[in-house]
């Protein structure tokens, strides 16, 4: 595996030759290709959004990729379902169906354990900045391309997004709300902390989320933040909204990572200044994905009141009662396998650290990471 290093857009130009001798100039200047250069490199990339402000700017991005590096390297983009199934991200890249893929790292749990811990699971770390600690000062990145490497992948890196909120068709204002409810829930952790809850959970892909509530085959269903949601069109198939207590937006998925992955042939045989470009700019991506998303949720949510949508929020009560349920659940997935073991113990020093101050030996008496 390539030793990590943090993202460089000074150590990229400066390997690209480019001189930058102001701010003025850094920004104006373009990618130097060089006279006789091969053709330019093209690479397929799927991502999981179907529709709304995710889907439009993913697109955007990558259409900006051959321009940038001045036609060496292309993003065709694809969005949820056009070449392979959502499901079948993972396996359509592994297998050079795809170049590279833009999906929700939760998705791959029921196959790799560990992946649970590649994004928010209940209760665990709850806001962005936390996530970013784990993979750049605790070494999850690296542990994070370690994983994906053994399966034939090189994780680039996380993309920020949101957080999930719940869409219903009953309202859902106490953990005792989800009792017999009908949930659609990404799989891993989540879904078990909402069956222990009482809820009956079901796996669906995003795409597939508005026809099963309007069919009534799901009661509820949680997905991404109110924008997408609101372009996906459950406004018209529920009449409530449930979320976390304020200042926390979800308890079950407050930070909803995706990340870039490509097949790893294909990653070893980009030049290194295109795996530097790649690199710096998928940290470029997350910060435009994020504040995209942000903005459109912020400005989302007077579309839901004005559609006549109640939104809801849990109580303090309900962490508590969420964290009994998710703490034992927490232990029994770090222990599938030493990949999971070894992710969960980095987050479970953080959580455990003054710093955020989550979580007390008392709450998990009996229980153990078995690395």
């Amino acid at each position: 595996m390539r030793e990590v290093k943090a993202p460089s857009r000074r150590v990229f130009l400066k390997k690209s030759g480019l001189v930058a001798g102001s701010a003025a100039t850094l920004l104006a200047a373009p990618w130097v290709r060089k006279a006789g250069a091969a053709e330019t490199i093209v690479w397929k990339v799927q991502t999981s959004w179907p529709a709304g402000v995710g889907l439009e700017t993913f697109q955007n991005w990558c259409g900006s990729i051959k321009e940038k590096t001045g036609g060496e390297l292309e993003f065709q983009a694809f969005k949820a379902k056009d070449i392979v199934g959502d499901f079948e991200l993972f396996d359509g890249v592994k297998n050079g169906v795809l170049e590279a893929m833009n999906s929700f790292s939760l998705y791959w749990a029921g196959k790799l354990p560990a992946t649970a811990f590649l994004s928010s699971y209940t209760m665990g770390l709850r806001y962005p900045h936390e996530w970013d600690i784990f993979f750049y000062s605790k070494g999850g990145l690296q542990v994070a391309r370690d994983i994906y490497g053994a399966q034939g992948l090189y994780y680039v890196n996380r993309i920020h997004h949101g957080a999930n909120i719940i869409h219903s068709k009953t309202p859902i204002r106490s953990i005792d709300d989800f009792r017999d409810l009908k949930l659609r829930v990404p799989g891993g952790m989540i879904a078990e902390t909402f069956a222990k809850a009482g809820a009956k959970t079901t796996l669906l892909p995003g795409g597939e989320v508005f026809s099963a509530l309007e069919k009534g085959t799901i009661d509820a269903a949680d997905y991404t933040g109110p924008a997408v949601n609101w372009a996906l069109g459950f406004q018209q198939v529920t009449q409530y909204i449930s979320m976390g207590p304020p200042g926390l937006m979800a308890l079950h998925q407050p930070v909803d990572l995706m990340d870039f992955a490509v097949n790893m042939n294909v990653w070893n045989n980009l030049p290194d200044k295109l795996k530097q470009f790649v690199e710096d700019e998928i940290a470029v991506y997350s910060n435009i994905h994020f504040g995209a998303i942000q903005e459109a949720d912020m400005e989302a949510w007077q579309k839901f009141l004005d559609a006549g949508i109640e939104i809801n929020r849990l109580g303090q009560d309900d962490v508590q009662r969420f964290q009994e349920i998710a703490v034992p659940i927490w232990f029994e997935w770090a222990n599938k396998d030493k990949d999971a073991a070894r992710m969960f113990k980095l987050q479970l020093e953080m959580m455990e650290n003054p710093t955020l101050g989550y979580v007390t030996p008392d709450m998990y008496q009996g229980l153990s990471v078995d690395l």
